[in-house]
C-alpha cells in the first residue's frame, strides 16, 4: 500500500464518517423534514457510479467509502419515502 493509497483511505473514512451522524440522528428521531428526497436520491445514484467506478479502477478506498455511503444515502432516501 502506497502513500497515496493511505490517503485515500483517510479521505474515505473521513468523508463517511461525517455522513454517518445524519443517518444516526434520522433513525433516532424518525424526523426526516429537513431531508430532501431529490438530493438524496440523486447523491445515492451519484453514489452508486462511483461505487461502480471504484470496482473498475479496483480502489479499496473507493468502494469501502462509496459501499457504506451508498448504504447510508439509500437508508435516508427510504426513511425519507416513510415518513413524509
Amino acid at each position: 500500500m502506497d502513500f497515496y493509497e493511505v490517503i485515500g483511505l483517510v479521505a474515505a473514512f473521513i468523508t463517511t464518517a461525517s455522513f454517518l451522524p445524519q443517518v444516526f440522528k434520522t433513525y433516532k428521531t424518525k424526523d426526516t423534514s429537513g431531508l430532501s428526497l431529490t438530493m438524496y436520491t440523486t447523491f445515492f445514484i451519484g453514489i452508486v457510479l462511483w461505487l461502480i467506478y471504484g470496482i473498475h479502477l479496483r480502489s479499496l478506498p473507493m468502494i469501502l467509502a462509496n459501499s457504506i455511503t451508498a448504504i447510508s444515502s439509500l437508508f435516508l432516501v427510504v426513511m425519507k419515502l416513510k415518513y413524509k
